[in-house]
């Protein structure tokens, strides 16, 4: 008999058992186990755990989670019929792995509770409508774009094209509101972990935010249940009372790892390689996100996929476009005309963000897309053109503007009403040639912060518009 004691108590239990028949890595064959099902958890009598994957006919399908390697022979018993993770309110401000084990040195988690690894969605009657806007801190984003609490929309862009300093930005914005971040890394290098966890630290918010965290040396079952568990934790701090914000980070290399794994498993291979439940495997987990109609606490989901060569017609591109409630198409063309955020306006879409915005928001965003639609037609002829009108020399000069508003650092933060002030400034400084954006940063911060309880935009911009006349 085993040594482990857990395998031991099981066993006498009178739990299923089987015997490794193959080895390959950490996909292990065994023989018995004949009632046991997809998903079910198993303990190995050397102590590590598995997770069963594929029932065949002759033998039983097992990923050993553990980096410890299983020998033909060893026996296993069946621990529960399916994965859980352990949870509590003491997983705030630490980094987990995909099984919940902490990995900050920062020494043991109290769990209070077990959740579902892989959930059910909430029902269609325990929903509510969807109306609250999340305010990211991007001026871009919240006007154009705007996310409401518990939408699920795609982050989309190639490599190294803002997708995570947005997110970043968002993160932070949204964790000095109070709310919650699970931010999922899947097959991330560690120079790139380090980065963002040193983020979150000198915005003094990691007491905020919960990592779960599967990188690159971690193995493929590692890799393939990280973002279930963070889903996991999220709902758990969800139910639990709070507005939670889940970030998968990302799910190109979720399906990559899901891919690999299914080829070994011998699964016929669909488009592009993938199996032929791929759509499944991002849709079961994306449609968790939504608001509860008893109390009205949000999730939200937030997933990433990398787009090569800024293509958003392949295989994971598309299926994410239809699961989600829009996307953001972040440009690489764009971010190397010096443009920060490189959002694609053209491609990007929100879905249902509309609904969160008050009625003056939604009319400037209007206007705001009406000139810049006209200032693109404008710079287009009037290349053409040596001697401009008035008219023309305006539009161009809004435009020119309107993007300089929209410009943005990763470090730089806006609430609504500045935002909304900058761009109505904008709008109205046409026959001004002297416009410095930088100063008007620092003056709608300033008058912002003084008038913050009764601030009038229009008044506030109508001002001034005037001291930029009056200095001209």
């Amino acid at each position: 008999m085993s040594n482990n004691k857990l395998y031991t108590d099981l066993v006498n239990k009178g739990n299923q058992t089987g015997e490794a028949i193959s080895i390959q890595k950490f996909l292990v064959r065994v023989q018995g186990l004949d009632k046991v099902k997809i998903g079910a958890v198993v303990v190995f009598e050397t102590g590590e755990d598995g997770i069963v994957q594929g029932v065949q006919e002759d033998f039983v399908e097992i990923l050993n989670l553990s980096p410890s390697l299983i020998s033909i022979g060893t026996l296993v018993v069946e621990k529960t019929d399916e994965l859980t993770i352990g949870v509590s309110d003491d997983l705030l401000g630490r980094i987990i792995n995909p099984l919940g084990h902490p990995i900050d040195s920062l020494g043991i988690i109290t769990k209070s509770k077990q959740q579902k690894v892989f959930n059910n969605a909430i029902t269609f009657n325990e929903r509510d409508v969807l109306s609250t806007q999340m305010e990211t801190g991007v001026t871009l984003v919240d006007t154009l774009f705007p996310i409401v609490y518990g939408q699920r929309i795609a982050i989309m862009g190639d490599a190294k094209s803002g997708k995570t300093s947005f997110l970043s930005q968002l993160s932070i914005n949204q964790a000095k509101k109070k709310k919650i971040i699970v931010y999922v890394l899947i097959g991330k290098r560690k120079s790139d972990i380090e980065l963002l966890i040193r983020r979150f630290e000198e915005a003094k918010i990691r007491d905020k935010v919960v990592m779960v965290i599967a990188d690159v040396f971690d193995s493929l079952p590692l890799t393939y249940l990280a973002p279930y568990s963070g889903c996991a934790v999220a709902e758990y701090l969800w139910h639990a009372g709070n507005d939670v914000i889940v970030i998968y980070d990302d799910l190109s290399n979720h399906a990559k790892a899901y891919r690999e794994l299914s080829l070994l498993l011998r699964k016929n291979p669909g488009r592009e390689a993938y199996p032929g439940d791929m759509f499944y495997a991002h849709s079961s987990l994306l449609e968790r996100a939504g608001k509860t109609l008893n109390n009205g606490k949000t999730l939200t989901s937030l997933p990433i996929s990398v787009t090569p060569n800024d293509d958003i017609t392949g295989f994971l591109s598309t299926t994410l476009i239809s699961i989600t409630d829009g996307q953001l198409i972040f440009d690489n063309s764009i971010m190397r005309q010096g443009i920060k955020p490189a959002v694609n306006v053209g491609l990007s879409v929100s879905r249902v963000g509309g609904r969160g915005q008050t009625q003056t928001a939604r009319y400037l965003a209007r206007i705001i897309s009406s000139y810049l639609a006209n200032y693109r037609t404008t710079l287009e002829s009037s290349r053409f053109v040596s001697d401009q009108s008035n008219e023309t020399k305006s539009t161009l000069r809004i435009g020119e503007r309107i993007y300089l508003i929209f410009g943005q650092s990763p470090k730089e933060l806006f609430t609504l009403i500045e935002q909304q002030i900058m761009l109505q400034v904008a709008l109205g400084s046409g026959g001004i040639d002297d416009f410095d954006s930088v100063k008007l940063r620092q003056t709608v911060r300033d008058i912002a912060l003084k008038d913050k309880v009764n601030t009038n935009i229009d008044n506030l911009s109508q001002k001034i518009i005037q001291s930029m006349q009056v200095g001209a």
